[in-house]
């Protein structure tokens, strides 16, 4: 699906369950961060997967449905990343390329577990603890 469709079905909440992936996430942040400041991007992101979850039925649970932390976190890596290597044709051609972003695993660089899985990391950003996230830099200007 082109990136338009991805994001319209995700807007809308008819994007299915089994393709809420760790990519979709991504998608997402990316192309909102192509449309938007980091910090609507942010907002947008958030209230987004808050209204999929509440529309999908999952449920806030300890382990399970929105992490603040982690939504920021990765919308940071997506945009550092953005800021480096610039924007491809497409959100897929942008990580088929970027393939560091597709370990979730990665946050766990800069958080401990036991940080990262808190009930405060979950519901608030919390800082790293282990190293900084990458610092935030201006997106180039075309020119």
């Amino acid at each position: 699906m082109n990136d338009e469709e991805h994001l319209r079905r995700f807007e809308d909440q008819s994007l299915p369950l089994e393709e809420w992936t760790h990519r979709a996430h991504l998608k997402v942040a990316y192309l909102y961060l192509n449309r938007f400041s980091q910090a609507e991007a942010l907002g947008r992101l958030r209230r987004g997967i808050q209204a999929y979850n509440t529309a999908h039925g999952i449920q806030d649970t300890p382990t399970g449905g929105y992490h603040e932390t982690m939504t920021q976190v990765w919308l940071q890596l997506v945009y550092t990343t953005l800021c480096q290597f610039g924007p491809a044709e497409s959100a897929d051609a942008f990580f088929d390329t970027q393939t560091q972003l597709r370990d979730k695993r990665t946050p766990l660089l800069y958080y401990s577990r036991d940080c990262i899985m808190s009930a405060e990391a979950k519901r608030c950003f919390v800082a790293p603890d282990l190293a900084p996230l990458p610092p935030p830099v201006d997106k180039p200007v075309d020119g």
